[in-house]
């Protein structure tokens, strides 16, 4: 069947699960009581994946010959609180020690294999030291993100005073693990056109939701559909890593989706969305009911709008067909980015050692001033111009000229002439939510949708999630803010699903993104938005610097003062975001302090006083 070109015929496929009592007591999610197919076309037009039976994971100790087991320490010579990567011979495990209790765990990262023992210990959880994703020390489980797998636990045991941890030398290699995840009950004399979760976009929060479902036991019918060609993959490589090909940056292979009964349509675009018949209507015409909705379409590249925008030559980076496109129409030729935003600034230090020249346009006087602040936005552009890329700064694109149909000169306001045969647009994007306008959904001025802290929009059983939201953010004093972030997209993703499981979960994560470039990356942590100043400590010359960002704080401290025998009421600023480059892991302690809820003011980091990574602050 994979491949069709027809709709199927109605067929029985028997899979044997084990459903939890829980989810046989829920209430019944189905709209028609009518079980899901593996693959169907609509309308001859959109990909959807069949693929034969793979099992994804296994019990790693069923095979005696794959287990190891050694000795790695004494147990003294841990302290609480002390993490160590520990050699069992055919891999490496991160042992633990808490509370007097020893664990053993995958020693990397399974996002982009960061070494854990250099990340954060705290309250039962072990923070990624690059990008802040949290690992459950008892159990492996991922907690926060961004990444999908957990990680291997394994064993220990102590004789006569030493440590043993006894793993599978398998999970020693793959450093990853597959949540267990339910399937769908069988599949017979199904609808093609009912779903019970319909999951409207295919980027992190999408995959997160269906992922979670399945792994809270879910085993009703799932659809997600895109306007992609290709399956859910890692998006922000499209401008850090930009000749990477589809299937070398996917997020799951082919097989997870049909081992997992997740069925996804590419090259599908949903129109409109009726809620109160609670039906999808896609551009092509097709309609398909629903139980549940998520709207996780992500956003829009903003488009210039000169004259010759539409000479060739010109891109947004959108797709990974974009991405490859730019990087050989680039090479040894001169590029121009108009926009000194991170996806243009990412794109122009991938260029540099390829492109004959590249420029960066920007309307600010500094890259990243209103995200970073004036003095880190100045080191940043030092370092590139550095590294040949020219800054033309404070100005706009006026025209794009052309030469029989392809891009030959950039024109700017100031009137500079810019050689280009190469233009790269990264001014910013837009809410992908017009198709929405008229649903009744909540959508803002802006065109963001409106969320509460569990997802949920105005509309009962429509969840939204990703760049495309506003939400309450617990950091902020529960201020509606939009995180466009590859971190935040999954988490809202799994707090979506876990309310559409009615469990009541709100959102409570610390934001958290990075940045690369010239092999260099700035980790970010909090929502700075309006700071009021910022606090650097290290070089910025050297580019080894954590930066605090403040803003005067709604705490309202006590302070008697003795002279006028008076209590005085004193706002005091505080911390709100924290940036850093090698400076590991600063920014996942901070993520830590802020996720715990507690204060960092802006008088401690000025003093250079610590206390507050150790909980012995405010």
């Amino acid at each position: 069947m994979g491949g069709c070109f027809s709709k199927p015929k109605p067929v029985e496929v028997k899979i044997e699960v084990v459903i939890p009592e829980k989810e046989r007591s829920k209430e019944e999610m189905s709209p028609n009581g009518k079980a899901s197919p593996l693959v169907y076309k609509v309308n001859g037009t959109a990909r959807h994946y069949h693929l034969e039976e793979h099992p994804i994971a296994s019990n790693p100790y069923h095979n005696p010959k794959d287990v190891v087991e050694a000795s790695v320490c004494h147990v003294k010579d841990l302290e609480n609180g002390q993490m160590r990567e520990v050699d069992l011979g055919c891999g490496k495990a991160l042992l633990i020690k808490e509370n007097g209790e020893f664990y053993a765990m995958g020693h990397k990262c399974p996002h982009y294999g960061a070494p854990l023992v250099k990340g954060v210990l705290s309250k039962g959880r072990v923070r990624c030291p690059w990008h802040g994703a949290c690992f459950n020390i008892s159990t492996g489980d991922i907690e926060d993100f961004p990444g999908l797998d957990s990680l291997p636990r394994f064993q220990v045991k102590i004789e006569k005073e030493k440590v043993y941890i006894r793993a599978s030398k398998q999970a020693l290699q793959t450093q990853r693990r597959t949540k267990m995840m339910a399937k769908c009950i069988s599949l017979s004399n199904y609808n093609l056109s009912s779903t019970n979760v319909l999951i409207v976009g295919a980027g992190a929060a999408g995959l997160v939701c269906a992922e979670t479902l399945r792994q809270e036991g879910f085993s009703d019918r799932i659809v997600m559909c895109t306007m992609d060609r290709h399956l859910p993959y890692d998006r922000p490589k499209l401008s850090k890593s930009m000749d990477s090909h589809p299937e070398q940056i996917a997020l799951r292979p082919k097989e997870f989706f049909c081992t997992y009964d997740i069925e996804i349509l590419t090259e599908m675009q949903v129109a409109a969305v009726d809620i109160k018949n609670k039906i999808a209507v896609f551009k092509d015409g097709f309609k398909m009911e629903y139980n549940k909705l998520l709207i996780a379409t992500g956003n829009t590249p903003k488009a210039l709008s000169c004259k010759g925008k539409e000479v060739e030559n010109v891109f947004n980076i959108r797709t990974p067909e974009d991405a490859n496109r730019v990087v050989k129409l680039a090479t040894s030729k001169n590029v121009v980015i108009v926009g000194a935003s991170f996806l243009g600034m990412e794109v122009a230090a991938y260029l540099t050692e390829r492109a004959h020249s590249v420029s960066v346009v920007e309307l600010e006087e500094v890259p990243f001033k209103k995200f970073f602040g004036e003095r880190v936005g100045r080191a940043v552009m030092k370092m590139f111009e550095n590294n040949r890329v020219k800054f033309y700064m404070q100005t706009e694109v006026s025209e794009l000229r052309e030469q029989e149909g392809k891009l030959k000169e950039v024109v700017l306001k100031s009137g500079k002439v810019l050689r280009a045969d190469v233009c790269v647009i990264g001014i910013g994007a837009v809410p992908a939510t017009g198709f929405l306008k008229q649903s009744g959904i909540n959508i803002d001025s802006k065109g963001f949708i409106v969320v509460n802290k569990m997802m949920q929009t105005n509309i009962p059983g429509v969840f939204a999630a990703g760049d495309a939201v506003t939400f309450p953010l617990a950091l902020r004093n529960n201020k509606k803010v939009n995180v466009p972030h590859w971190q935040m997209a999954h988490m809202h993703g799994r707090i979506a699903a876990l309310n559409m499981l009615a469990h009541g979960m709100e959102i409570s994560t610390v934001p958290y993104l990075w940045t690369a470039m010239f092999g260099k990356s700035i980790r970010y942590a909090g929502h700075g938005e309006g700071f009021d100043d910022v606090v650097i400590q290290g070089d910025l010359d050297e580019l080894k610097f954590v930066a605090f960002y403040t803003k005067r704080g709604s705490r309202r401290w006590l302070l008697y003062n003795r002279m006028t025998s008076c209590v005085e009421t004193l706002r005091s600023d505080e911390v709100v975001a924290v940036a850093s480059m090698n400076y590991d892991p600063i920014v996942s302690k901070v993520a830590e302090v802020l996720a715990a809820g507690r204060t960092i003011r802006k008088r401690d980091v000025e003093t250079g006083d610590m206390s507050w990574l150790t909980g012995k602050g405010s």
